[in-house]
């Protein structure tokens, strides 16, 4: 079984954000951002990073992808790679847990997982903890990657998102997991002992 989530971020401006640089001179640097559309104030529009994540249940080990939107579309794309990746390492998806967002009400949704053999099944509407491996993954993805040092533009935060993952299935001791990272459950990766 695993669980999908959708992590939404706010981009950040060319220069840095102001978690890092300061209010004043993250306004700067969001007003000096170029080709972005303006809003009623005259403020470029940053958007949004939408991270789509998948956990393993019992390994904890995860698959993410950054996009510009958490669609129906996007979220069966993520799904069809997630099962790839997973199968690479030796894990069959057979069971999805999700919340009750948009994307996994939908039919395409619904009829992906028939296709792929996945039972989907949905958290009980405004109960997160239901869903809360991935919803801790989360917070632990905001604390050492997102928001963990000053990036001077977006594109910079999502390059580092693939050696910040490597690092935390690989190498980073999970409490849940004995103090072994999580890709140490698997015990039917190729090549994983040599």
């Amino acid at each position: 079984m695993v669980h999908v989530d959708v992590k939404k971020l706010g981009n950040i401006p060319d220069g840095g954000g102001w978690r890092y640089v300061g209010r004043h001179q993250g306004e700067k640097n969001r007003a000096a951002t170029q080709d972005k559309s303006r809003n009623v104030y005259g403020n470029p529009k940053l958007g949004y990073a939408f991270v789509h994540a998948v956990i393993d249940d019992h390994s904890r080990v995860a698959y993410t992808e950054v996009h510009d939107d958490e669609t129906a579309f996007t979220a069966v794309a993520v799904l069809r790679r997630a099962v790839d990746w997973f199968a690479d390492r030796g894990v069959a998806i057979e069971r999805v847990l999700s919340d009750n967002g948009g994307a996994y009400r939908s039919h395409l949704w619904r009829d992906t997982c028939e296709a792929l053999s996945i039972t989907p099944k949905r958290t009980r509407p405004y109960r997160p903890q239901t869903n809360g491996k991935v919803e801790r993954f989360h917070r632990t993805m905001a604390d050492g990657w997102a928001y963990a040092r000053c990036y001077i533009s977006e594109q910079e935060r999502r390059d580092s998102l693939e050696a910040w993952l490597h690092q935390y299935n690989q190498h980073r001791p999970h409490t849940a997991c004995g103090n072994q990272p999580p890709f140490s459950r698997l015990i039917n990766v190729p090549d994983q002992y040599t």
